[in-house]
């Protein structure tokens, strides 16, 4: 009974602006009037709060560690690898490439056949070969090149991608400036009928 009529003198005191004594002699009576477990529920509530806190927590961070490998940095760090490879590629030679150096050796042998000069027969037989060749690597290193400049262009990538996409950019333009030499004769040229 007491706790209600210091509690109905505490919302009468708090309406009206009461002072401060009549605040404390509450807070005093309604002290000696709790029970002696209140504060073990108090602290039992704190450790359940506590535990609640950090499952909410644990919570939040569950979502926030599967949103982080977004569909952008999985196609970002392909990409980069791709370029790695495409510039490798490039600078050893590729199936395909092979394929067209065969084709255009066997239609210079076709074509001159008996009745080609010496000349006419290294520029067609192993000339053109060798041009197709560095052609074909030459697409492969600018396709390299171009798929680790865009990864790298592209911000919000990981320090491995963007290491992975250099590299790609390294091999792509060794390839593409080997593959130009080559095809334009600059390293080496053709054997002439002569020597």
């Amino acid at each position: 009974m007491d706790t209600k009529t210091t509690t109905e003198k505490t919302d009468e005191g708090t309406d009206a602006s009461g002072t401060a004594e009549e605040t404390a002699a509450v807070a005093l009576d309604k002290k000696d009037t709790e029970p002696a477990t209140a504060p073990i529920e108090a602290d039992a509530n704190a450790d359940g709060d506590a535990a609640g806190d950090a499952d909410r927590d644990d919570e939040d961070e569950e979502p926030a560690g599967e949103a982080a490998p977004a569909p952008a940095g999985i196609g970002g760090a392909a990409a980069a690898v791709v370029s790695a490879a495409l510039g490798a590629v490039a600078l050893t030679g590729t199936w395909t490439g092979k394929v067209v150096s065969e084709r255009e050796t066997l239609l210079g042998q076709i074509k001159t056949s008996g009745t080609g000069t010496p000349a006419q027969q290294i520029s067609e037989i192993y000339g053109d070969a060798w041009h197709s060749t560095a052609l074909v690597n030459g697409v492969f290193a600018l396709i390299a090149l171009l798929v680790a400049v865009l990864v790298l262009v592209l911000p919000g990538r990981p320090a491995w991608v963007r290491a992975v996409a250099v590299a790609g950019a390294v091999l792509g333009g060794l390839g593409l400036l080997l593959s130009v030499g080559t095809y334009f004769d600059l390293f080496l040229s053709l054997p002439t009928a002569g020597s």
